[in-house]
């Protein structure tokens, strides 16, 4: 369908940026905190310039969040202009999610036409994993954007010849940086090889423009980084889940090294005390043990700001309990095949077959001695792009399922272009790679096939059914009809559309069954899975975390009111140890709370030198912590300073402010915490 004379717009593209809002934006005013860790740094930043600047978990500016602040300089822009909601803080990711839509047909167009273009931009809206995270306020969706914006500068500089757009793409990955450190890095090697073979110029003249380019990069990455860590200690709050308060060091390790090797933190990795969780979490993640403790917030005691709640490792295994060697957080079983393992494939993974077939298609001819023509060129980018990043998630010891919205963009691509590009080879019979379009469809027919099994009683056997028998109905028309031009066309178009069938149902489901703001995943119900709670299903569990709850959600409302009640102009309403307790008070009052630990608690920020500096200058009064202990995280730090406050405070009784059972939210509300009055 071509756009009639004098027609502006795409009609079909409009379409499916039509669909991808309604997948990404539909009843996301539903969601009261969010991913609440996140959304307290924006009720806190809204408060000053200080905490915007630093993106300060706190209004007291006590410790920051655990990702760089440009994300949540935006998300703060949108609370500005329509209050802190749960909808307020998504709708960014969900319009950048959008944005991403649109910029798929921008990049493809240009090169391989409008129908690939069209058909890149409905992968990518129909791709799971980018409606899964694009409907949070995790901060994936703006980084994913943020690059196809930085791959559209690098596209036009080369297209254009223009030095100064290539130097603007890369600074651009910079500023991705400053959302979520390394990740944006993943893109790196795409960018330098599309620089260096379709950049027109001498080799000397490339080399020493792609030196000033990374200088650029590195330069607007570690911008903020170096003024955060050469302004004293004192007069900043405490960089998150870091151990020695320095961005840098952040970024390189806990954003960083980390993420490949696993977390293995003083006190927290494999060398932690025998019986303690092996846990370290950020504001995107929640290991799980086979019991679930309570904490003083009502929610799993280590569920992260992103309220992820997974049981944790313990010492000596090599990811959570019964999985074996498996990865962190059911991310599989680390190797060359784990993105096509039930744990991760229903994600992103559902055209990586036929991406294959189309990329020999796409690349055939190259080598012979010819310059490489803009579409080889281009397809040599989104690879460098999708295999390096494959590589990651397949060895990766710490990441989440909504990581793999990396993915999406160059499977989008591949997919779009290829299918035109196998189609022309099928048309014009091109030998041996006219066989190329119905082998890549009966091969991922049966992928699909394959990803759809495990879900047969959960979804029913005519997904499986109606799938396969049209994908295989389709491929033995493209094999035996290939003489019939109109049949033939009709069956290479229904053949994609029967193959993303499956990934779009399975992006519907945060809309069916209700989403987790905090570890955002697609995928139908599962009954009694790996890492189900309770042998409940983890979609199931996300949407009675952030769905089921009133106004007072997460709240002991008889706690908050005996609080503000006995605060004498005290800077916090209480202390606790993490920031799972202490971000829904936030939320709710706008007031401080201190999150002693930071995120989960093991943050060595407060000693009891510190802490009795805070009380003689009267800005805290009451703790809310274990009555014994330290919460299996703090470390030794952590743990003296618990000790303290328990020796020189004394205990509230808990008729006082503790919520009786039907005063409770739907989470349940933990008794074994104690409330402690500090005694001046």
């Amino acid at each position: 369908m071509r756009p009639k004379q004098g027609q502006r717009f795409d009609m079909i593209l409009i379409c499916i940026a039509l669909l991808a809002a309604f997948l990404n934006i539909f009843n996301i005013w539903h969601d009261q905190y969010a991913n609440a860790y996140y959304t307290s740094a924006v009720t806190s930043m809204l408060q000053n310039w200080h905490n915007f600047f630093f993106a300060s978990f706190d209004p007291a500016g006590y410790v920051t969040v655990d990702k760089p602040p440009v994300a949540f300089w935006i998300q703060t822009i949108f609370a500005y202009i329509f209050g802190v909601h749960g909808w307020s803080v998504i709708l960014p990711q969900a319009l950048a999610g959008v944005g991403s839509v649109l910029l798929m047909y921008r990049l493809v167009k240009p090169t391989f036409g409008r129908t690939a273009a069209r058909l890149a931009s409905l992968v990518m809206a129909c791709t799971p994993i980018a409606v899964a995270v694009s409907r949070t306020n995790n901060i994936d969706s703006l980084l994913v954007f943020t690059l196809l914006l930085a791959t559209w500068m690098l596209f036009r500089g080369v297209r254009d010849q223009k030095l100064s757009w290539v130097l603007g793409a890369f600074a651009m990955i910079g500023v991705g940086f400053n959302m979520k450190m390394l990740q944006a890095y993943m893109v790196v090697p795409a960018f330098c090889l599309f620089y260096l073979l379709a950049f027109k110029s001498g080799w000397k003249k490339k080399l020493a423009v792609l030196a000033a380019a990374t200088v650029i990069m590195v330069g607007v990455s570690l911008s903020w980084a170096v003024v955060v860590d050469s302004i004293p200690q004192e007069n900043r709050p405490y960089i998150g889940s870091s151990q020695r308060n320095s961005v840098l060091e952040l970024a390189l390790g806990y954003n960083g090294i980390s993420r490949l090797t696993g977390m293995n933190r003083e006190g927290m990795g494999p060398g932690a005390a025998p019986n303690q969780p092996q846990m370290r979490q950020d504001g995107n993640n929640m290991p799980n043990p086979p019991q679930i403790p309570q904490d003083g917030n009502n929610r799993p005691a280590g569920f992260g700001p992103d309220g992820h709640g997974r049981p944790g490792p313990m010492p000596g295994d090599g990811g959570p309990p019964g999985q074996g060697g498996r990865g962190m957080f059911g991310t599989g079983q680390a190797g060359p095949l784990r993105l096509f393992q039930t744990e991760l494939s229903g994600q992103a993974s559902w055209l990586l077959p036929f991406v294959a077939f189309a990329c020999v298609g796409l690349l055939a001819g190259i080598g012979r001695r010819t310059p490489l023509t803009d579409k080889q060129n281009e397809t040599l980018f989104w690879l460098a792009w999708l295999l390096p990043a494959m590589a990651f998630f397949s060895t990766a010891a710490f990441f989440h399922h909504y990581y793999l919205i990396m993915l999406a963009p160059p499977i989008a691509a591949l997919a779009g272009a290829g299918w035109v590009e196998l189609w022309n080879r099928y048309s014009n019979k091109e030998g041996w790679q006219m066989w190329l379009l119905p082998s890549g469809l009966l091969a991922t027919t049966a992928f699909e096939l394959y990803v759809l099994q495990p879900f047969q009683k959960q979804i029913g056997t005519g997904w499986s059914i109606g799938i396969g028998a049209a994908g295989v109905g389709l491929s033995l028309i493209l094999f035996f009809a290939a003489k019939k031009q109109k049949l033939s066309s009709m069956a290479a178009m229904a053949g994609l559309l029967v193959l993303l069938a499956a990934p779009l149902y399975w992006a519907t489901t945060p809309l069916l069954y209700g989403g987790n703001s905090m570890l955002p995943q697609a995928g139908p119900v599962q009954h009694g899975g790996p890492n189900q709670p309770d042998g409940q299903s983890q979609q199931g569990f996300s949407q009675r975390q952030h769905m089921g709850g009133g106004p007072n959600s997460g709240i002991n409302t008889k706690l908050l009111a005996y609080l503000t009640r006995n605060n004498t102009g005290e800077t916090y309403l209480f202390a606790t140890t993490d920031s799972h307790t202490a971000a829904p008070y936030i939320i709710a009052t706008g007031k401080a709370v201190m999150a002693m630990g930071g995120f989960s608690g093991s943050d060595p920020i407060l000693t009891v030198d510190k802490l009795k500096k805070l009380v003689a200058n009267k800005e805290v009064k009451y703790f809310l912590i274990p009555s014994s202990g330290f919460d299996g995280r703090g470390g030794r730090g952590n743990s003296e300073v618990l000790e303290w406050i328990r020796a020189n405070s004394t205990e509230v009784p808990k008729e006082e402010w503790q919520a009786n059972s039907a005063q409770s939210d739907p989470m349940g509300m933990r008794n074994d915490r104690t409330l402690y009055k500090i005694n001046y």
